[in-house]
């Protein structure tokens, strides 16, 4: 089971890992010991604390008659310890 999906790589979500916090999309099964196991395994860091913010699917109208539903997600932010980063998510100026 793939449980890391992809990390989230926005303006908001780059200003939180100056506080030691990444965004990552996770797998919908996926509960908070195993994300912070397979962070701590593949990243080599320490993990803190796991938020979990889960997005349900919404239905839409797409050009005034076809009805479309986008796909469930879930999202976890999780907290490092103090000093410890992820690479790849550094904001370079």
């Amino acid at each position: 089971m793939r449980i890391l999906v992809r990390p989230v790589i926005t303006e908001k979500s780059m200003a939180m890992a100056a506080d030691s916090k990444f965004v990552f999309e996770v797998a919908l099964n996926a509960n908070k010991p195993q994300i912070a196991e397979i962070i701590e395994e593949i990243y080599k860091v320490e993990v803190l604390k796991v938020n979990v913010i889960r997005k349900p699917s919404e239905e839409k109208i797409v050009r005034g008659r076809f009805l479309a539903t986008s796909k469930e997600k879930k999202k976890v932010i999780v907290t490092l310890k103090k000093g410890q980063k992820i690479e790849g998510f550094e904001v370079k100026e």
